[in-house]
């Protein structure tokens, strides 16, 4: 129970290591301390345990806002809420609990190459708990190695191989120090040396990635007017308040000066065809006025498919302005937020504890064209999609910039905005394209390719963040490879420690 506590206590500790607080140094101790206490566990039982431990507590302490989401702002009933939220920490849990069993059944106990198998199965698992039923990568430890202020040598990996192929980086690293604590206990100076060494190469591989411009910069710069509306959730779903809503933004769009003008997720929270067209007008005359475009959260509809018995709604971008509209609906959405699993099975029960609006939609295409407008081909995506890197590499290949529009405002003053930003980055980082953030209270920021933040509206006030921003083109090898050549080399050094412990057992 004292390990399993420890562990526990590392995970919730390691939370430091991400945004607002961004102590990347946390993330290898807490990770080294994981891998060093599964290199005592006996059997596969015990090393699970410690991870599903280790799981509660960074999960625990760095998702909880969760509960703000389901019980504030979903009205959902406290005790449901809370008994949600502790389920959906246990289920991440499960993923460093698998690795610890893994770890432990492939390999022997107090060995190197358990440490190197400890590295790999821990990256693994981050991947799978990032794609499994949807997916819910965050948290991943590679986002550590991003600061606001720019990245840190082992986020060099993240344009050739993305975020997992940082965590990968970053576990090796914390492999070795849990090595160099062995080594020190056992009084064994060559192995010292040797995890020493190791760290030294995989940093320095890193530092010198970081220093490799994969994509080029392209035409002028572009004025950019990103608006944070800072509308409350009471009054942004009351249909009472829409016209003060569209009078809101309409103001904020007129002294905007940007050629491109950005405005948050579901600006205009209501489908297409409620809104005014007077408000499209003046909207697209405005953008016209300055031969730029203006980008509009809303809902559109589509009818029902046959058999079913409701319309499709989308989570929308529209374009409006010099270029023709142009629409993007939103592909990945959210559990229970904006899709319903098990519809038929539990449907009736979700819509009875949760109260979040328009809850059931439809998912737009996979793939879908960027929009041509302002002289930039922009890829845009809707809040969490941008936590999926991987989704995103055919639009942003197509494209000259990346805009994300959110709304987290359904997780208050909590940590999730600023640990959202830092995601939003490393999606950056992986494209080498610029990130422009519209939220509805923030944080609206603007991203370098470099994954550095070049400038951020404060959070929860009204405001505009204008920038002049150069677009990029060219690939990254991560926009062509994916997360593939990660999920190689860590599959590879798995069954390679596998085979080894088997080979010295023998």
């Amino acid at each position: 129970m004292l390990t399993r506590l420890l562990a526990a206590t590392a995970g919730a500790v390691a939370v430091f290591a991400f945004a607002p607080f961004s102590l990347a140094p946390v993330s290898l101790a807490a990770l080294a301390l994981l891998f060093w206490l599964w290199q005592s566990a006996s059997t596969p039982r015990d090393a699970a345990w410690l991870g599903f431990a280790f799981g509660c507590g960074l999960f625990g302490v760095g998702v909880s806002w969760v509960y703000i989401a389901l019980a504030t702002f979903g009205g959902m009933p406290m005790p449901v809420a809370t008994v949600a939220t502790a389920g959906f920490v246990a289920y991440l849990a499960l993923w460093p609990a698998l690795a610890g069993w893994v770890v432990a059944r492939v390999t022997r106990a107090r060995t190197p190459v358990r440490l190197l198998a400890a590295a790999a199965a821990w990256t693994l698992a981050e991947f799978f708990r990032g794609s499994v039923f949807s997916g819910f990568p965050w948290l991943a430890f590679g986002y550590a190695e991003l600061r606001s202020d720019g990245m840190l040598p082992l986020a060099g990996y993240a344009p050739v191989g993305g975020v997992f192929l940082v965590s990968l980086a970053v576990a090796l690293c914390a492999a070795a120090i849990a090595g160099i604590i062995g080594a020190l206990v056992a009084d064994r100076p060559r192995v010292v040396t040797a995890c020493l060494a190791g760290i030294a190469i995989v940093v320095g591989i890193g530092a010198t990635l970081s220093r490799i411009e994969w994509t080029t910069s392209l035409g002028d710069p572009v004025a950019v007017s990103l608006v944070q509306g800072n509308v409350s959730q009471a009054e942004k779903f009351d249909p009472a308040n829409r016209p003060r809503n569209y009078e809101h933004y309409e103001k904020l769009m007129r002294v905007s000066h940007g050629r491109l003008v950005v405005l948050p997720e579901s600006a205009f929270p209501e489908f297409a065809d409620e809104i005014p067209g007077a408000v499209f007008t003046r909207l697209a005359d405005a953008a016209r006025a300055r031969d730029g475009n203006v980008l509009v959260g809303l809902f559109t509809t589509e009818p029902p498919l046959p058999g079913d018995d409701g319309e499709r709604i989308y989570n929308s971008v529209l374009s409006l302005g010099a270029s023709p509209p142009q629409f993007y609906r939103k592909h990945h959405l959210v559990p229970f937020g904006e899709r319903i699993p098990l519809k038929p099975i539990a449907g009736w029960f979700i819509n009875r504890v949760l109260a979040i609006p328009l809850a059931d939609q439809a998912a737009g295409p996979a793939v879908q064209v960027p929009f041509d407008v302002a002289g930039q081909k922009v890829a845009v995506n809707i809040c969490y999609e941008d936590v999926f890197g991987a989704e995103l590499i055919d639009a942003a290949r197509a494209s000259t910039l990346l805009v994300n529009v959110t709304n987290d405002a359904w997780y208050g003053r909590s940590i999730a905005a600023r640990q959202h930003n830092q995601i939003s980055a490393m999606r950056a980082l992986e494209s080498q394209r610029p990130m422009l953030r519209a939220t509805n209270t923030g944080i609206t920021s603007a991203i370098a390719h470099d994954g550095h933040t070049i400038a951020e509206l404060p959070w929860f006030t009204v405001g505009i963040l204008e920038v002049d921003i150069v677009g990029r083109t060219g690939d990254t090898p991560y926009l062509h490879g994916g997360d593939i050549p990660m999920l190689v080399f860590a599959s590879v050094l798995l069954l390679a420690a596998a085979a080894l412990s088997r080979w010295r057992a023998g």
